[in-house]
């Protein structure tokens, strides 16, 4: 049993605001809560119904557990299918931005990604094809949504996300900017060397003006067929994949 005032805050915890002022998010679905279990994220507290009790394992004591009817889980659930299983972790402090310690590696830089499930599903490439780090334009969505939580598949808790003003950091940094255009060299004849940076802009706007000048090779990915355009998150997936086949 939980009580009224922590089913009102764990659902207050859908807020962008009440997340940053509790440094608290919200995981839901047994695999993906293991995934931060494993991982250096603290795990605050997890709610679950009786028959998960037995999948659980052992957990650290410093987390703390509560069993919930199935009814108290649809009053805190974000999802249409409740997955029996509820954790809160805690927000980590970001990690000191320093470009040099990226050098000699690939990372990703988002410019303005605005859909939650577009950000979950490039955090969660980016882990498949072995990319730490994402670097984020300071309005694109928030990694702790629910939304991107969900989709990330647990790829959050080993991806680093680190939110910066993208021009300052582009400017300061010394790797090859490759970014996504619908005018440039085909990535099918790119050589991506060993390190540099693939920079997606806005679902609906591409790169902003401001971020032009930093791409040091525009790259495209070749339409054959008669689509409008090519989802970010599918285009990041694409680039993911035709570095690691050519490194």
């Amino acid at each position: 049993m939980i009580s009224k005032s922590q089913i009102s805050f764990i659902k207050s915890l859908h807020q962008k605001k009440i997340r940053k002022e509790q440094g608290l998010f919200i995981v839901e679905g047994l695999k993906s809560i293991q995934e931060f279990i494993n991982s250096d994220y603290v795990v605050d507290s997890v709610y679950y119904t009786e028959n998960l009790m037995p999948k659980l394992g052992n957990l650290s004591r410093n987390i703390k557990l509560h069993e919930i009817s199935d009814a108290e889980l649809s009053k805190i659930t974000s999802l249409n299918s409740p997955q029996a299983i509820i954790a809160l972790v805690r927000i980590p402090k970001q990690s000191n931005l320093n470009t040099k310690i990226l050098n000699g590696s690939f990372l990703i830089a988002l410019d303005g990604i605005q859909d939650p499930g577009n950000l979950g599903t490039i955090i969660r490439s980016a882990d498949w094809f072995g990319i730490n780090t994402i670097i984020c334009s300071l309005d694109t969505a928030e990694a702790y949504n629910p939304k991107v939580v969900q989709a990330s598949m647990g790829s959050l808790s080993r991806v680093n996300i680190i939110y910066t003003d993208l021009g300052k950091f582009l400017s300061l940094s010394s790797l090859p900017v490759y970014g996504a255009q619908l005018k440039g060299k085909s990535i099918y004849e790119t050589d991506f060397g060993q390190e540099g940076i693939i920079l997606l802009g806005n679902e609906g706007n591409g790169i902003s003006n401001e971020l032009q000048s930093r791409i040091s090779y525009p790259i495209t990915i070749p339409r054959y067929g008669n689509a409008e355009s090519l989802n970010v998150a599918i285009s990041a997936s694409i680039f993911c994949s035709e570095i690691r086949r050519k490194s």
